[in-house]
């Protein structure tokens, strides 16, 4: 789901191609599944099917993460609520097709949906005009009239136990943020959020973007939380500059000039997610072209970031 560049793969049983080929309807055939690029969390497959001509292309998530699993049972669900919801109200997402919950009949909890056009991309010939398209198409998902979902935001972190992590450099920078994030929360509105919004869910094509994957996090929440998770990726895999320019172009683009995503509370919340660390290079992306990153990158980055938070903060006035 989040590559186009395509690797074999023995992968699905018999039961599983089964179960696709009924959903699609009569005369449906699987003429090929490969495993597609970029997940580490469940496996993803490219599936090729004839039902006349030409063949049409879906894509099969099966959930294998027995830990995520053994925390939310109901991915399979989940995931099937975030594509009705996002697809009913206009956004480039793929479409829901079929659910197996609880894998009952796949072997593994699975989800079928249509694939969309493009491809991600990492290495942006132009970093500018793409973060602003990347930006823009944020906008525009929040802008948009979705019905609720019963899902709704938690962190992953336990805010109340955060300690300053060893391998920083800048350890009062960090004090400063976790203090924050134990602090009171900003008032918001809770929203249609993706939740996990970053490059690697984002395809692109023809310069424009073409679509936005994986919605299984999809949920009730901060709009804050979307633009802080985006910034905390383009910060480790770009710099901060990046992150800035991105949340710059989402500032301009969105309807009403919303301002709550730029207290920095939202952002320090985001960043929190890499306690305790240390941070390593997030397989993804090169998995998906971005190979030069390193981990010591990823630190300096990141606590450049926390001390850019922080000076943010600081100029913000008194917190309530």
């Amino acid at each position: 789901m989040k590559e186009i560049e395509e690797q074999e793969t023995a992968g699905l049983s018999q039961d599983t191609l089964r179960w696709v080929e009924e959903r699609e309807g009569p005369n449906a055939k699987v003429v090929s599944a490969v495993s597609l690029k970029g997940g580490i969390s469940s496996s993803v497959y490219g599936l090729k099917i004839k039902q006349g001509e030409p063949c049409h292309e879906a894509v099969l998530r099966q959930f294998t993460n027995v830990e995520w699993l053994r925390e939310e049972p109901e991915l399979a669900l989940h995931e099937t609520a975030a594509l009705q919801a996002a697809h009913a109200a206009g956004l480039p997402s793929p479409r829901w097709l079929a659910c197996d919950p609880d894998g009952s009949t796949c072997g593994l909890p699975s989800v079928l949906m249509t694939r969309l056009p493009g491809r991600v991309i990492l290495d942006p010939v132009e970093l500018p005009g793409w973060l602003d398209g990347l930006a823009r198409m944020l906008a525009e998902l929040h802008a948009a009239e979705v019905p609720p979902i019963k899902w709704s935001y938690f962190t992953y972190n336990e805010v109340s136990r955060l300690v300053v992590p060893e391998w920083t450099r800048v350890p009062e920078a960090w004090q400063k943020i976790i203090a924050r994030v134990q602090g009171p929360v900003p008032s918001y509105v809770p929203q249609f959020i993706h939740r996990d919004y970053h490059p690697a869910n984002v395809l692109w094509q023809e310069g424009q973007v073409s679509g936005v994957v994986d919605w299984v996090n999809a949920c009730m929440g901060p709009a804050g939380i979307d633009t802080g998770h985006c910034r905390l990726n383009l910060v480790q895999m770009y710099g901060v500059e990046a992150a800035d320019a991105f949340l710059e172009s989402y500032l301009a683009a969105v309807r009403g000039g919303r301002c709550d995503v730029n207290d920095p509370y939202w952002d320090m919340l985001c960043l929190i997610e890499m306690l305790p660390g240390p941070p390593e290079v997030y397989q993804g992306w090169p998995d998906l072209g971005l190979r030069t990153l390193t981990p010591e990158w990823i630190r300096n980055r990141l606590d450049e970031y926390a001390e850019s938070l922080v000076r943010k903060l600081a100029s913000s006035g008194p917190i309530g």
